[in-house]
């Protein structure tokens, strides 16, 4: 599982000309899900997410993490995350999970920061044509796999 992590002034997410997801500062989380992929996956990077300590403190220094600051979480699934662009040009998405293993696990995903959070979060819809809206805060991006862990 991969994740790109932005810190965020604010960002939403249409589909069909209607907003499904927005937030005001905090973190947008692209996530994408290969079929290896497993609810400990979705367990590791929900608890790396909510305690990155990415956000400034009183002297300018990343040192808070999107609960201590009130933040918000949009969570927008992304399978082009899963690319690999070994060979020739045309990027192969044959890691990416099909939709039966990685919704649940998008699910188990929303679920998990739910809870993290103690409140909800912005989410996009699986699989949909999505026009994505950030100001980055920083800018600040990060990325993780969770088959990277060491």
């Amino acid at each position: 599982m991969r994740v790109v992590i932005q810190r965020v002034s604010e960002a939403s997410v249409t589909v069909n000309n209607q907003i499904t997801g927005a937030i005001q500062n905090g973190l947008l989380v692209l996530v994408g899900i290969e079929h290896a992929d497993t609810i400990e996956d979705v367990a590791w990077l929900s608890n790396k997410i909510v305690q990155l300590r990415i956000f400034n403190d009183a002297q300018g220094v990343m040192n808070h993490n999107v609960i201590e600051m009130d933040g918000n979480i949009l969570l927008i699934s992304q399978f082009t995350l899963m690319a690999s662009t070994k060979k020739g040009n045309r990027p192969s998405y044959i890691r990416a999970s099909k939709p039966p293993i990685a919704i649940p696990l998008y699910q188990q995903m929303i679920h998990q920061l739910q809870l993290l959070m103690n409140k909800p979060i912005a989410t996009g819809v699986f699989g949909a044509d999505m026009k994505v809206r950030l100001l980055n805060d920083g800018p600040v991006t990060i990325l993780m796999d969770s088959k990277n862990k060491e």
